[in-house]
């Protein structure tokens, strides 16, 4: 879709929406695999293709041209079979050090992956484990297992076939610190910031709000203010904000992104940075919206 951020037509040279739908539809020109559509209103595109890389890529591609954009995470396609819904499986093998195996298989269960098969390989040191999965349930899964495996583990899919829906399912259990206010990062707002959890940005970036600059270990959103400033006083000084140690931020590639993102979340796509925000960026409307879904689930 066509960046609507508070950053918008700052870094990239093409960002209408009228550039965005030709160069989508002149992509299909060379590219056989790929499917375009308008969406539901004229500023957003349906793209399709053969997973998470193909997509990426794409839009990488844009990125380099100079296309300013957002993109939301990425969603399987159903069918209807025999007037049953269906969704694409995949089969899952996987090769894991013997030490990993009890975070992968626990995982993968969170995922409602079913358990096919699992036997020694070679001398015994890894394990050879296959699953049926969803193929939904696999997006952002990579390098939550990579990080479970500390490197070592492998992973191959390939398309299993349709089976039938198996309904919702939580393939994200962690939240995103989501800043509340405009402005710049300061080294004090970013310190109160990291004690809720991991950080994306570093201090001196220019943050909006709705912008998600940091994630929570737990399963919610928690607004923060990575702007704020020590009230300076006869006795502080700026310079005490020298001492107060920032863990390295996380810095998201493209595909790490897409692998990030729930579907109340969005992509900000530009020639010179990568940002992650909410679709409502402002703090009250959103929160009015969790609280209505939440009830609507309840009911």
């Amino acid at each position: 879709a066509v960046n609507d951020s508070p950053f918008a037509g700052k870094e990239g040279k093409f960002v209408t929406s009228r550039q965005i739908r030709d160069r989508l539809y002149r992509e299909l020109l060379k590219d056989v695999s790929l499917r375009v559509s308008d969406g539901e209103t004229t500023d957003e595109f349906r793209v399709a293709g053969r997973g998470e890389m193909h997509l990426s890529i794409l839009i990488e591609t844009m990125r380099r041209e100079g296309f300013e954009l957002t993109c939301s995470n990425p969603r399987v396609l159903y069918k209807e079979i025999d007037g049953e819904k269906c969704e694409p499986m995949e089969h899952v093998v996987l090769d894991v050090p013997n030490d990993y195996v009890g975070p992968v298989v626990e995982k993968l269960g969170q995922r409602k992956g079913d358990l096919l098969e699992m036997v020694p390989l070679g001398s015994g040191n890894r394990m050879r484990i296959e699953y049926k999965i969803p193929t939904r349930c696999l997006f952002g899964y990579r390098s939550e297992f990579l990080t479970a495996t500390h490197g070592e583990g492998v992973i191959n899919t390939i398309f299993d076939g349709y089976a039938p829906y198996r309904g919702e399912i939580a393939m994200k259990f962690t939240g995103s610190l989501v800043a509340s206010a405009d402005g710049e990062t300061t080294r004090y707002g970013l310190y109160k910031v990291q004690e809720r959890g991991q950080l994306f940005v570093g201090p001196q970036t220019q943050v909006y709000e709705g912008m998600i600059v940091g994630e929570n270990p737990k399963n919610d959103d928690i607004a923060v203010n990575p702007c704020k400033k020590k009230q300076l006083t006869a006795i502080r000084s700026a310079g005490a904000d020298e001492k107060l140690l920032l863990t390295p931020p996380v810095i998201f590639s493209l595909e790490e992104a897409i692998e990030f993102i729930t579907d109340d979340e969005l992509i900000e796509v530009t020639p010179k940075s990568i940002r992650l925000r909410k679709k409502i960026l402002n703090t009250e409307e959103r929160m009015k919206a969790m609280m209505k879904k939440r009830r609507a689930l309840n009911s």
